[in-house]
């Protein structure tokens, strides 16, 4: 899944959202928050997904998540499909066609999605051009029409993000560099605004909000070094990655201070952790290993509860084994015990 598939529901309770080997999406829940969890169950009703490719998932302010796939359509052809998840153990909204960026095609590139302050659904994703195309949710109900938001060589997953002004933001790697799109208003179509030069490592881009006028992109550059940029600055090393996979990232608070803590399966196979003072990257991290060893495909993701606990899952496609742990109630960083759910 592209983007935070560990998300809190509306009444507390954490969901996750995988792919299945059936051509679903599915999502397990809490039945109540910190309590035990659900089987999974399908997403959207029957209609049948290329789960070979990636979904994308993100959370509005309401807390509902937007969920987007790629659907099969004509023989040789796939469209895109949309679907709201209002709360985690209800039914979500069946699956609804939103297109193709190149009006008919294959698929062209996984989705990515942010849900704007208003609770509107921003669908990215590369078009047959090498470019990006964004489709986004009318105001009272409906889809705009699709918009070339222009740029080229786009590789890999798109990283999409909302800052806390409630503006859509979008990062994507391309040879040599990242692009950033940016609306300039709520509603605006987002502009591209800057391209960076940088040795970034495709599929490694995580973008978090982390102050009101800025949003931070965490990618790992050629050399294996986890780096942070805000546009308009220069990028930071923050520390050596932990291992070849994507970074998770939260904003939380850890002993009375602003704090974001990233998340990545080490080259150990377990779980690794770091925390800096949110947008103080000179200040230095280190990483802390936890859990056991995981599969080579597992991934990690972050979110914070209602008592505003950080909690960590991991998910491995090939085994379907989803490991949760919470933030012990004392101080520094300490975590429960990795369990099996």
């Amino acid at each position: 899944m592209n983007g935070d598939w560990l998300l809190r529901g509306r009444d507390g309770r954490l969901s996750v959202y995988l792919l299945s080997d059936d051509d679903a999406v599915l999502c397990r829940a809490e039945r109540a928050p910190g309590g035990p969890w659900s089987p999974p169950h399908t997403i959207g009703g029957d209609q049948k997904l290329h789960t070979e490719a990636a979904a994308a998932v993100g959370r509005g302010t309401d807390a509902y998540g937007h969920l987007v796939a790629w659907r099969p359509t004509v023989s040789g052809e796939a469209g895109l499909v949309h679907s709201v998840h209002f709360r985690p153990r209800l039914a979500a909204l069946d699956w609804a066609p939103i297109g193709h960026p190149d009006k008919k095609g294959k698929r062209t590139g996984p989705p990515a999605v942010a849900v704007d302050a208003e609770g509107r659904a921003h669908v990215f994703v590369r078009n047959k051009a090498g470019g990006v195309s964004m489709v986004a949710q009318k105001a009272k109900g409906g889809w705009n029409p699709w918009r070339d938001l222009k740029g080229s060589e786009v590789q890999a997953e798109l990283a999409a993000v909302t800052a806390e002004s409630g503006r859509v933001e979008l990062y994507a790697a391309v040879p040599g560099g990242i692009l950033h799109w940016r609306q300039e208003e709520p509603g605006a179509q987002p502009a591209l605004e800057e391209a960076m030069e940088a040795p970034v490592r495709p599929d490694t881009l995580y973008a978090l909000a982390t102050s009101p006028d800025a949003t931070t992109l965490f990618y790992t550059d050629d050399s294996g070094d986890l780096c942070a940029w805000r546009p308009g600055g220069k990028p930071v090393t923050l520390l050596p990655s932990a291992g070849p996979g994507p970074v998770s990232a939260v904003r939380c608070e850890l002993d009375g201070h602003d704090c974001t803590l990233v998340a990545q399966r080490s080259a150990s196979g377990r779980v690794a952790f770091a925390a800096y003072p949110t947008e103080q990257e000179s200040a230095g991290a280190w990483w802390a290993e936890s859990g056991p060893a995981l599969p080579a495909d597992a991934t990690v993701s972050l979110a914070v509860d209602e008592d505003d606990r950080v909690v960590a899952a991991t998910l491995s496609p090939s085994t379907g084994q989803l490991l949760v742990t919470r933030r012990k109630n004392e101080p520094g960083l300490a975590l429960e015990a990795w369990r099996k759910v």
